[in-house]
């Protein structure tokens, strides 16, 4: 079978994965070389599907607590840490971390000891906070390229430019945010990012901080560098990011560690998630056309779900073709 997959993001990639490990010739197609202009580029890669079920479905969950295994087997080892995510707010907020607790599972609450255990950094500096074990984290960058690099050992050609999709079995359509204002109901929510860099700060695991108004999360990337985010904005605005956002995300960070004020300000960045009413990914067939759209902030979660289900529905297809000849 030959299929044609239109967007190197992490939904094409993952369902490229998935095509070639049933035997499938795949060829990808792009928009520009690299992964500057993919939301995915931008994520906090983590493979938290209890935290997620705080603001999301129950699908969301089901779907990805297989993640952090699928991205274990796809990617050279070491690449997943599983180490968990750790939730805290500041006493005032205390409020929030019920709130987070009275709608996710699979944590448990430690006190001010066992949080300067798990995380030194943080010692002294909060009361109580809610430890998800089971969770994990990958850094999106690698694997976006790690997984790239493996396809293309196993024969599977990138192409950018026009590509004629009738000499393809099927064509896969992974565009993301290109199709807003194509499909009906998508939309973008805009996501804003920047990249911390000191050694005065170590962890171990993204940590959540809680706030009423500026949300937060920080990824440790290794180096002394943190990927801290996101905004949610409903917009489709893909342009630089603006001085509030910049400013409530650097108030946030000082707020989980004064050291973070002297940090330097590595890198900023913007991601344009596409969305449907309800948040949730679709996958639809039209003739010979299967598109995957509609992620949000889900991408590296739910993506390895997305690609095994549409690896399934593709050569499903193709065999009840084969049978009826």
């Amino acid at each position: 079978m030959h299929v044609l997959i239109k967007g190197a993001g992490v939904a094409g990639l993952t369902a490229a994965h998935a095509l070639v490990g049933r035997g499938a010739a795949v060829m990808v197609a792009e928009r520009t070389h690299g992964f500057a202009n993919a939301a995915s580029w931008y994520a906090g890669g983590m493979l938290a599907p209890w935290c997620e079920r705080e603001s999301a479905e129950e699908t969301v969950l089901i779907r990805g607590t297989a993640a952090a295994g699928w991205w274990e087997a796809a990617l050279p080892a070491g690449s997943v840490h599983r180490n968990g995510t750790l939730v805290v707010a500041p006493p005032r907020d205390a409020t929030e971390l019920r709130r987070f607790a009275s709608r996710t599972s699979g944590y448990r609450w430690i006190g001010a000891e066992e949080i300067g255990a798990l995380e030194p950094a943080l010692a002294g500096r909060f009361r109580e906070a809610l430890f998800f074990p089971e969770e994990a984290h990958l850094d999106p960058r690698l694997a976006l390229s790690a997984l790239r690099q493996g396809l293309e050992a196993q024969g599977t050609v990138f192409r950018g430019g026009a590509i004629e999709e009738g000499r393809f079995d099927l064509t896969v359509d992974c565009t993301g945010a290109a199709r807003i204002g194509e499909i009906k109901g998508l939309r973008g929510v805009r996501g804003e990012m920047l990249y911390l860099q000191t050694y005065e700060v170590s962890l171990s695991r993204p940590v959540r901080l809680l706030h009423p108004r500026i949300p937060l999360y920080i990824v440790p990337r290794g180096g002394g560098l943190f990927m801290c985010g996101a905004t949610m904005i409903e917009s489709d605005d893909a342009g630089p990011i603006t001085a509030r956002s910049l400013m409530e995300l650097l108030n946030a960070a000082y707020t989980l560690h004064p050291a973070l004020a002297e940090a330097r300000l590595i890198e900023t960045g913007t991601g344009v998630r596409p969305a449907f009413a309800d948040n949730l990914p679709r996958v639809t067939r039209q003739d010979n056309t299967i598109t995957v759209n509609g992620l949000y902030r889900h991408g590296f979660l739910l993506s390895p779900a997305i690609a095994e289900e549409l690896a399934a529905l593709a050569l499903g297809a193709e065999l009840k073709r084969g049978n009826a000849r």
